[in-house]
């Protein structure tokens, strides 16, 4: 066994990067458990294994006393000086009591050992490995699908991505070669785990950043991103160099640089808009394409704010089903209230008509 024991321990070092002493250590406290547990021993004992020659030793420790109490655990001062005359009260000594056919159950317990080791080391080397793509896109295969889970290979590990992660609007089969954002690494009991998603607005931000060279270095910045996935989503930019137009660079010469996002998306609609300092501009340029007339805000709640449109952009502003305006909340962080020019008309004459029935009321107490 002894042969085969170093020529394990040195592969395992090798190729899996798991260091000698570490396997030892841990073999050495294994077997400490085990000659307790087929033994019936109580005692203190040790165990040593030689990693030059794989010998296994085990060893009773006893405690040097004036009177032995226990003799399983004492040994008296008088035989201790027998052995050796340098012995004090207090030390210990180790007797060798490694049983005849201790190297059955050593060869089970190492075997046990290192195949634990070499579990817990690739758990360990695929954290260390993804936690590093943690916030980031990596590509992988579609491995299988189940009712809760699409699980993609990314290469060493099978991630998975839960329904609410998944874009609606899209069909994983096996094989299928696609882009994920990993939102979160776990290293439980069970092993390394990897959760991806398609469907989160992080997943949008770095496609732009790996799209679009000036988000990548600053240039132009991502304030904001609302999404809808699979279906459509909005995007604020600013430019810390006046002479960048933002929007511009985001979508690119003939729109290229925003179509290859929106392939990517397997044709998810975007509308790139521009940040403003000014809260009435950046929500008007949020409900884009719609045209806005005015944005009042509400005095007793400055996240709330009346938008006025022409009657006839009215169902634009608001979308298919509130989407532009939803989107546009999200992206800006206002409750938007839409009205048609006509509708604000006639809210704003609704209180001067009281205003003016109040003020005939005095007149009519004097008749």
């Amino acid at each position: 066994m002894s042969k085969e024991m170093i020529s394990a321990l040195n592969t395992l070092e090798e190729e899996k990067g798991i260091k000698k002493e570490v396997v030892i250590d841990a073999l050495e406290a294994a077997l400490v458990s085990a000659y307790k547990r087929n033994y019936g021993q109580a005692q203190n004992v040790d165990v040593e294994f030689d990693d030059k020659k794989g010998d296994i030793h085990v060893y009773a420790v006893k405690e040097v006393v004036e009177e032995v109490l226990d003799d399983q655990q004492q040994v008296s001062l008088s035989d201790a000086l027998s052995i050796n005359k340098a012995y004090e009260l207090g030390d210990h000594i180790k007797f060798e009591v490694t049983p005849k056919n201790f190297g059955r159950i050593a060869a089970q317990t190492a075997k046990q050992v290192i195949l634990q080791r070499v579990r817990e080391a690739e758990r360990e080397i695929i954290y260390n490995k993804y936690s590093e793509y943690e916030n980031e896109i990596v590509t992988g295969e579609v491995a299988r699908r189940d009712n809760r889970f699409v699980y993609v290979d990314l290469g060493g590990v099978e991630a998975v991505m839960s329904k609410q992660d998944q874009i609606p609007t899209e069909r994983y089969e096996p094989h299928d070669h696609i882009k994920v954002y990993v939102t979160k690494v776990e290293n439980s009991g069970k092993g390394a785990q990897v959760f991806v998603s398609r469907s989160t607005p992080d997943l949008l931000k770095r496609l732009f950043e790996q799209e679009v060279p000036e988000i990548f270095d600053g240039t132009v910045e991502i304030v904001s991103v609302a999404r809808e996935a699979g279906d459509r989503a909005k995007v604020a930019v600013r430019s810390n160099d006046p002479d960048i137009d933002a929007v511009g660079t985001c979508v690119g010469p003939r729109g290229q640089r925003v179509q290859t996002i929106v392939n990517e998306l397997n044709g998810e609609n975007m509308d790139i808009v521009e940040w403003e300092d000014d809260a009435a501009k950046y929500i008007s340029n949020a409900l884009n394409p719609a045209e806005v007339v005015d944005v009042l805000f509400d005095e007793e709640n400055e996240r709330t704010c009346m938008v006025i449109v022409p009657d006839y952009q009215l169902s634009l502003a608001i979308g298919k089903r509130g989407q532009n305006a939803r989107l546009a909340a999200k992206l800006t962080g206002y409750k938007i209230d839409i009205k048609s020019e006509t509708d604000a008309k006639d809210l704003v004459e609704q209180p001067e008509e009281a205003d003016t029935t109040e003020s005939d009321s005095p007149e009519a107490d004097e008749q």
